[in-house]
């Protein structure tokens, strides 16, 4: 779990829209309400949903409940189901062969495209079923008082994941905070000005050995 490492990495952002105070007493409801539902038993490739941050198990934050104080903690489960290349490929070989045997059983010489894509679709239908999926656990902690959230995951796909279920989930919308964006909120003109002039440093030498 990202935040109770002893490092980690996490993504900042600010919600856009106003806040009533009666919207607080429903989080726990829309979490349960977009909670995790496993596939362990689903030929499914992948399954995302909110649970408890304690315990990615608990999707009814039947051990902990998110409030901590004046924080709100949760994470967002991902299981993805990968099949290896190299088992694709051996299985979808050999379904092909027997379409072609049985093609000329037929008197045809050659099996349609469409034939060959309905047949890849088989086998990865098939082989979803002998493999379960992999669990992924990213811990969120939402600040009330600064209407923020920290998100643990900088990957481009996770961070665009959860700024969409966030939004499915609680009909609010994110806006990630960037170097740039709190430099804004916290320098004046003259401030930013300045940060406007900066340069990238460059730290590995062009055009020969940097030592």
């Amino acid at each position: 779990m990202a935040f109770l490492n002893p490092s980690c990495s996490f993504t900042r952002f600010r919600v856009r829209d106003a806040i009533p105070e009666e919207f607080w007493p429903t989080v726990p409801e829309k979490l349960k309400q977009f909670a995790f539902h496993d596939i362990d038993d689903l030929p499914e490739e992948r399954a995302f949903g909110w649970v408890s941050f304690d315990d990615m198990l608990d999707t009814t934050w039947s051990q902990s409940q998110p409030y901590k104080g004046r924080f709100i903690v949760f994470s967002l489960r991902l299981d993805t189901r990968r099949i290896p290349a190299a088992v694709l490929k051996k299985h979808y070989t050999l379904a092909l062969k027997e379409e072609q045997k049985r093609m000329l059983e037929l008197n045809k010489k050659y099996v349609a495209r469409e034939r060959k894509r309905e047949l890849k679709e088989q086998v990865i239908l098939k082989l979803r079923q002998r493999f379960l999926p992999i669990p992924a656990e990213f811990n969120v902690i939402w600040s009330l008082e600064r209407n923020e959230l920290w998100f643990g995951s900088t990957h481009g796909k996770m961070v665009d994941l959860f700024m969409d279920y966030f939004q499915q989930s609680f009909d609010l919308h994110l806006e990630q905070i960037t170097p740039v964006g709190l430099a804004e909120r916290s320098l004046d003109e003259q401030g930013m000005l300045a940060v406007e002039r900066l340069e990238e440093t460059q730290f590995v030498a062009y055009g020969g050995d940097a030592s």
